[in-house]
């Protein structure tokens, strides 16, 4: 794997890729179709072109849910464990990428949030609230 290259993988490691940023958008979308994906408040995607993502292993495993009627929303999942995996952007030549299941920390961060009008009621912004580093 090139220095500059990210590796990702699943939960149980089965499903792995590897992507070459830098990202063409990092973002945090807290849609409510985002919401229901991922069971939290938001999404963290970042998003790479085809030419810079590639399966490494556990590609058969991968599952897909198109969104009936969604321009674009799709989520795809490891079939093991069930984790969100990266899925290639319907009508676009990129990748989203979920950014929790980089292996490692990429030097780009998120440069917005978007649909914040459509953020959960109950979210808090963590700045706004103690910080844990276990259990309490």
């Amino acid at each position: 794997m090139p220095p500059e290259s990210l590796a990702g993988s699943c939960l149980c490691g089965s499903v792995r890729f590897e992507i070459t940023p830098p990202f063409s958008a990092f973002r945090y979308c807290h849609c409510s179709r985002c919401q229901k994906a991922t069971g939290s408040a938001h999404a963290a995607n970042a998003f790479v072109p085809a030419a810079r993502f590639a399966w490494r292993a556990g590609e058969s495993l991968l599952k897909q849910f198109d969104l009936p009627g969604a321009q674009r929303f799709a989520v795809s999942f490891c079939a093991h464990c069930g984790t969100r995996m990266p899925h290639r952007v319907r009508g676009r030549d990129d990748f989203l990428i979920p950014a929790g299941v980089l292996d490692q920390a990429p030097a780009q961060r998120p440069e917005n949030s978007i649909f914040w009008g459509s953020r959960a009621p109950w979210y808090v912004e963590p700045g706004q609230m103690p910080c844990l580093n276990e259990y309490s």
